[in-house]
C-alpha cells in the first residue's frame, strides 16, 4: 500500500498514566498525546516526563503517536519539542498555527535534536490551523516543511476567532474544512477534520463524519473509543465498491501487461483518476481488515 491510513486520531491528556497506557487497545490509527490544553500549568513538566517515558516503553504496536506540544511563544514548547524527539515520537503537532514561519521555528529544534541523535529526518510534523489567519495562510503552512505529514482544523479556537459558536449543522466551518482540504491535496499531505465532543448523539456525530469524508478529509480527530468505530464504519468501503475497485485494478494491470493504454472494466472505460480512487478504497479495504496485502499483490 502506498500510504499509511489515518482514519482516527485520538487525543489523549498528557498527564493520564492509565490513558498513556491502555488508549492504543481501542486501535486508533493514530494517537494524540495532548501536553498543551489537556494539562494545566503546574503539571507542565510533570506531563512531559510521562509522555516522554510513555514514548520510550510502551509498544503502541502500529498506532501512529502523535504529540501536540505547547507553543514556543511559551515556556515550556522548545523543552517539549526536545523531549519528545529524544523519546521518538513519530509526529510533533503544532497548536495554533498561523503562519509558514511556525513551522520553519519548530522544524529548527526538531532537527538540532536529531542532528545530536544521527537520525536527521526521522520527525514528522503537523499544524493545527485554529484561527481566520492560519485558514487564510494554510496552502503556505502545509508546504512549509517536508517534514509536514498533514494539517487539522481545530474548531473550537477557530469559532471563537470567527466571533461564532459551534453548531449541529457545521455550516461555520464549511470555508475553514474547505481551505485545509485543498491545502493539503495541494501540497500532498493528509488533512485531519476537528473533534465532535458530544457523545450524546451519535446519529449526529455520524452524519458529520460521512460529511467530512465526502469533502475530502483523510480522517477525524476522536475523543472518545466508541467514536473509533463510527468513523472506521464509514471510511471502510462498501462489497460492491471493493468488487469494483478490484475489477479495476486488475484491468489496469492487464492492460499493463498488454502494452494497451486503453482500459475498458464492465463495458466502461476506465481512466487514471479512477484507477487512483480504486487503490484509495482497497487501501481502506485492508486497513478495515476486509483484505490482506496478499489479496493486493495477487490481483
Amino acid at each position: 500500500m502506498k500510504e499509511r491510513l489515518r482514519r482516527t486520531m485520538m487525543f489523549l491528556p498528557g498527564n493520564n498514566p492509565g490513558m498513556l497506557t491502555d488508549a492504543h487497545i481501542y486501535k486508533p490509527d493514530s494517537i494524540m498525546i495532548d501536553l498543551e490544553d489537556a494539562v494545566s500549568i503546574n503539571q507542565k513538566d510533570a506531563a512531559r516526563m510521562l509522555v516522554y517515558h510513555a514514548l520510550k516503553t510502551i509498544d503502541y504496536g502500529n498506532v501512529e503517536r502523535v504529540v501536540r506540544i505547547n507553543g514556543l511563544d511559551t515556556p515550556y514548547g522548545e523543552e517539549d519539542i526536545r523531549a519528545v524527539v529524544s523519546a521518538g515520537v513519530d509526529v510533533v503537532r503544532l497548536p495554533k498555527t498561523d503562519t509558514a514561519q511556525d513551522i520553519i521555528d519548530v522544524d529548527k529544534i526538531i532537527t538540532e535534536v536529531e542532528e545530536e541523535l544521527g537520525c536527521v529526518g526521522r520527525t514528522l510534523m503537523m499544524a493545527a490551523i485554529e484561527s481566520a489567519t492560519g485558514v487564510l495562510n494554510a496552502v503556505e503552512i502545509a508546504q512549509a516543511s517536508p517534514r509536514m505529514m498533514g494539517i487539522a482544523l481545530g474548531a473550537e479556537d477557530y469559532v471563537t476567532n470567527l466571533k461564532t459558536t459551534r453548531s449541529s449543522h457545521g455550516w461555520e466551518l464549511f470555508a475553514a474544512r474547505s481551505q485545509i482540504v485543498l491545502a493539503a491535496r495541494n501540497a500532498g499531505i493528509a488533512c485531519f477534520d476537528t473533534v465532535n465532543s458530544n457523545l450524546n448523539d451519535m446519529e449526529q456525530f455520524e452524519r458529520e463524519v460521512q460529511f467530512i469524508k465526502d469533502l475530502g478529509f483523510d480522517g477525524k480527530s476522536v475523543i472518545h473509543p466508541n467514536q473509533i468505530s463510527v468513523v472506521n464504519k464509514i471510511y471502510t468501503p462498501t462489497e460492491k465498491e471493493i468488487n469494483s475497485a478490484i475489477k479495476i485494478i486488475a484491468g489496469a494491470k492487464e492492460a499493463e501487461r498488454k502494452g494497451s493504454g486503453v482500459i475498458s472494466v464492465d463495458g466502461k472505460m476506465v481512466d487514471g483518476p479512477i484507477i487512483v480512487r480504486a487503490e484509495r478504497t482497497l487501501e481502506l479495504a485492508v486497513a478495515s481488515g476486509i483484505l490482506s496485502e496478499e489479496d493486493i499483490h495477487e490481483l
